[in-house]
């Protein structure tokens, strides 16, 4: 009788875990059903290299926002990767004192962070002071919400590191700062790419600090310095309209935007079982 009731219990808690995984995939699966039904009809080739048309005319497309998703992701990432490494680097190896307690607090402040925050940041320090949105600001923007993330998973990954692989080199008369840089990184580099992988499908989609920085643009990238299209800006600007040929845009544009991070998303998994077998 004992035995049957735990069996009752164990089958009542493995029917309850598994409709608990089935109601949270379903919204995802809704969502994934409405952009593609929603988006692919408006996918061609022209969509993805032509420039926005007006309201009214065929054709056109969101090239340029792609263009400027992948400029501005770019910057983001040469100024957040470099800071978030060495920052992480930092933490793991040296952070034992007030000041690496006061930059784990600050990553961690940082993790949680609104966007909006971030882009008024990026508006601050360099829209206001060039007077003009760019690239460039939006790239500050985003790299504020990569470098906490890619900081942390750095720290996490150096501190997987045998102890006994560095107290191995340093026994062979080998520099610490040569130490850190091709044992350690050697060793917790798959990890750490890991992270930066994370850290970009994180600001990929962001729009919110875009609107204040790189703010928009419906021609092709004149430059890092002068206004520029992204995908979630021109996304948002679409959806907003009362015109049913730029809400199918928008859906299209959200539908290569999702494929984007989904891309990202399989580079993570990869880079992660190449880690741990």
């Amino acid at each position: 009788m004992k035995w049957n009731k735990r069996k009752l219990v164990d089958r009542i808690m493995s029917f309850l875990a598994a409709a608990c995984v089935i109601i949270a995939i379903i919204p995802l699966l809704s969502i994934l059903y409405t952009v593609i039904i929603n988006g692919l009809p408006a996918i061609d080739l022209d969509f993805i290299t032509k420039l926005p048309r007006p309201v009214g005319e065929p054709g056109g497309g969101l090239g340029n926002a792609i263009e400027g998703t992948f400029i501005v992701v770019g910057i983001a990432c040469l100024i957040g990767l470099p800071i978030g490494i060495l920052a992480g680097i930092y933490l793991s190896e040296y952070g034992e004192n007030k000041f690496g307690h006061f930059v784990s607090f600050m990553a961690d402040v940082l993790t949680g962070t609104p966007s909006i925050v971030a882009g008024m940041f990026g508006y601050t320090l360099v829209v206001l002071y060039f007077k003009s949105f760019s690239a460039i600001a939006g790239g500050v923007a985003l790299s504020v919400l990569m470098i906490p993330i890619v900081t942390r998973t750095t720290e996490e990954s150096l501190k997987l590191v045998p102890s006994s692989i560095k107290e191995a080199s340093l026994a062979l008369g080998i520099p610490g700062w040569k130490t850190t840089l091709y044992i350690v990184l050697g060793t917790g580099k798959s990890a750490i790419i890991t992270g930066a992988l994370l850290a970009i499908a994180r600001i990929s989609g962001e729009t919110a600090p875009l609107l204040f920085t790189s703010f928009g643009n419906m021609f092709w990238s004149g430059g890092i310095d002068k206004p520029i299209s992204t995908l979630p800006v021109q996304i948002y600007t679409y959806a907003i309209t009362p015109f049913p040929d730029w809400h199918a845009k928008a859906w299209a544009g959200a539908l290569i935007l999702i494929v984007m991070i989904l891309i990202l998303n399989i580079g993570v998994r990869f880079a992660a079982r190449k880690k741990f077998g």
